[in-house]
């Protein structure tokens, strides 16, 4: 019985995780013909702020909800209602933390301009931080219909809004349509809410005392998520001062602004995207297997465990070299078919066959968090990330342009993926 749950649960992620990247895909089409490369480029710039103010707003909930709920031990509402009550609490004081700070980021990314679109982050906060929560009670279920109905419906918001509006602000400022492309997650997390919420269980009768925060379950979900938080958190302020340190080692180094902006935006705005376009395999085969290892490891079925996490591993390397040995042979062919551009050709030749370790290091880290080695997880991305930006700074000084950046990726993914795969290894030949 479990066994086609889990199977139905992973095909359902992978054709929602499908049709999501290709919508995905059509967003991406849609902004690269209507903004420019410097445009892109600066929206780049501020995607690691991005990434990690959501962090720090969902503060690993959704994955500590899908643990606990998945267990079955306690009251799901009460688990759900307190995760909100934290979230907003969390993310009205990170609103007020970026309102502060937005001078200080700007000026730290050398473009002081880029203030109003780092403070409307702050706006999105609370949805993306609900919305997250939401799905999380629903993977611990592992029902994940509800979680692909509503992504594709925020990206359907998005094609919208991005179609209607962004012709219109063509002859704005960069900052302007920066924003603009920030504050279309409000909206569109919006409607992924209110699709969620025709999901639940419709015989919910919502008292004072289930409104009331449950102290026993903030401590069980924050037992989960700090150490869960600790690793995406560290991982995303490697990825918010990335941007920070690339931009000043080169400008050290004798490259002009302009320059720095327009690589660092094909590199990040165009060749990353492109090769992480199979991660969807590689993150719906970990959403559908968290449940599964948390409840096979605590009832001491290690076998099984071993089972499913050897599928994940083997079915997210296959899709990864398919599609790489067609990145490989055929770059000019997607990157002007999504971005209508040869920009990033000769980038993709040189990283694509690392992106393999990317391609299993998505499900390891969920087996990790799944075997409660969460901390694991964490010292692998803090010692991966200390690796990158030691790498930037030292290869900026060789004066080989963009390049620090791609070798330090590079590095980075496959000291990431071996120091996890083996500390998998480990705790299951105990």
């Amino acid at each position: 019985m479990r066994k086609s749950k889990f199977i139905k649960s992973t095909i359902i992620l992978l054709v929602g995780g499908f049709s999501t990247k290709i919508l995905g895909m059509l967003i991406k089409i849609i902004i690269t013909r209507n903004i420019s490369t410097k445009a892109m480029g600066l929206y780049m710039m501020i995607m690691p702020t991005f990434n990690l103010f959501i962090t720090l707003a969902q503060a690993g909930f959704p994955i500590s909800i899908s643990k606990i709920v998945s267990e079955d031990k306690k009251d799901n509402k009460k688990i759900v209602l307190s995760s909100i009550f934290m979230s907003i609490v969390t993310t009205f004081f990170l609103m007020i933390l970026l309102i502060f700070i937005s001078p200080l980021i700007a000026k730290s990314l050398h473009n002081e301009s880029l203030k109003f679109p780092i403070i409307c982050i702050g706006f999105t906060l609370p949805f993306i931080s609900i919305s997250g929560i939401i799905r999380g009670y629903f993977f611990g279920k592992e029902k994940m219909f509800p979680h692909v109905i509503s992504n594709t419906f925020e990206q359907i918001v998005r094609i919208i809004l991005n179609i209607l509006c962004l012709p219109l602000l063509i002859n704005y400022e960069n900052n302007v349509i920066i924003s603009f492309l920030i504050l279309t997650n409000i909206l569109s997390e919006t409607i992924s809410i209110i699709i969620l919420y025709f999901f639940l269980p419709k015989k919910i009768k919502i008292t004072k005392e289930m409104i009331k925060p449950n102290t026993q379950i903030m401590k069980d979900v924050l037992n989960i998520s700090i150490p869960t938080t600790g690793s995406r958190i560290i991982g995303t302020i490697g990825y918010f001062f990335e941007p920070i340190i690339l931009t000043s080692m080169l400008l050290l180094n004798g490259y002009s602004k302009d320059y720095i902006t327009y690589e660092y935006g094909i590199i990040t705005g165009y060749v990353m995207p492109l090769l992480m376009l199979p991660s969807f395999f590689s993150m719906a085969i970990s959403q559908a297997t968290i449940p599964v290892i948390s409840n096979g490891y605590a009832n001491n079925r290690f076998k099984y465990v071993k089972t499913k996490i050897k599928q994940a591993l083997s079915l997210s390397l296959f899709i990864g070299i398919l599609f790489t040995i067609l990145i490989m042979i055929y770059p000019e062919i997607f990157m002007k078919f999504i971005y209508n551009t040869n920009e990033g050709v000769k980038y993709i030749r040189v990283i694509a066959p690392f992106f393999l370790f990317y391609y299993i290091q998505v499900p390891l880290v969920a087996v990790l968090q799944s075997l409660n080695k969460a901390k694991e997880a964490m010292m692998s991305t803090l010692f991966g990330i200390i690796i990158k930006l030691v790498l930037i700074i030292l290869l900026s000084y060789l004066k080989i342009g963009i390049y620090p950046l791609i070798i330090a990726t590079i590095t980075n993914m496959i000291y990431v993926t071996i120091f996890n795969f083996i500390k998998v290894k480990k705790i299951l030949k105990k």
